[in-house]
């Protein structure tokens, strides 16, 4: 992580943010860990490995205070454990990102018609992603109900909420539940001091993004993939006291991909 971050100024000092599947080096989550923590927040951040030790490594030697934990967030036990240790590292979370999901290390991604799908692929493939984001939410909730004050940012992806591809309905299904679990709860904590939202990524360059995927970002109106700092951006916006009068929003973050009707070479149009 190039460069050092002065820590404690910024929209988010004083503030302590948990941000849930961190441990890629070049993810979303580790770009809303560093972002959060760049604006003065005090950074939890947990994976499903060790390795998030190494995340947590990179911040502080950034600047930022960190701390990491490990855990299966898919059980309710080690989630509420995830929290505590949080808890116990910083004294409060006033910040939420919900970014685990999608697949867990040493996991082959599924793409199968529905009717191919086994009970197992189908509750595993919501459980990474809904369950755990509702696990974790479930956790944090009471503490920021009782100090009044929290920020929710769940991760969820255009790919359910607004289009969907071939082969992808427990991803569709689990992503589309994330926003609908985003708007009733910020109807449930609305007038407790807590903010709900969501943000969308379209086409996202990671270090596990494939060539098909990276093709579509070159057909975005912008013309390329968006990067994991961008989506970043947007969220430590909702984590911000800027952000106060916004909840139970979805707010996509895809280059315009979601408004072009032509999503072909861009010589056919562009």
């Amino acid at each position: 992580m190039p460069g050092t971050t002065e820590h404690g100024g910024g929209r988010l000092a004083g503030r302590v943010a948990l941000v849930t599947g961190a441990g890629g080096p070049n993810g979303i989550g580790f770009a809303c860990a560093r972002v959060l923590g760049r604006e003065g927040a005090s950074v939890a951040i947990a994976s499903t490995t060790a390795r998030i030790q190494e995340r947590a490594a990179e911040l502080r030697a950034a600047g930022i205070p960190a701390a990491a934990a490990v855990g299966d967030l898919v059980d309710s036990a080690q989630a509420a454990g995830v929290v505590a240790a949080a808890l116990q590292a910083f004294g409060r979370i006033d910040v939420l990102v919900n970014n685990a999901g999608m697949v867990s290390v040493g996991e082959n991604e599924i793409h199968k018609e529905l009717p191919d799908l086994s009970d197992h692929e189908w509750r595993h493939g919501l459980d990474i992603t809904l369950t755990t984001a509702f696990n974790v939410t479930r956790a944090v909730l009471p503490s920021m109900v009782a100090q009044g004050y929290g920020r929710i940012v769940n991760v969820a992806s255009v790919t359910g909420p607004v289009v969907s591809n071939p082969r992808s309905s427990f991803y569709s299904a689990a992503k589309a539940g994330m926003v609908g679990m985003t708007r009733s709860i910020a109807l449930d904590v609305g007038r407790k001091g807590v903010t709900v939202n969501a943000v969308l990524p379209g086409w996202i360059l990671t270090g596990s993004s494939t060539e098909a995927e990276n093709v579509g970002g070159r057909h975005t109106p912008i013309g390329r993939s968006g990067t994991p700092m961008e989506v970043a951006e947007v969220v430590a916006f909702l984590a911000s006291e800027a952000a106060s009068y916004v909840t139970g929003e979805a707010i996509v973050i895809d280059g315009g991909n979601c408004i072009q009707e032509y999503k072909g070479p861009s010589e056919g149009y562009y």
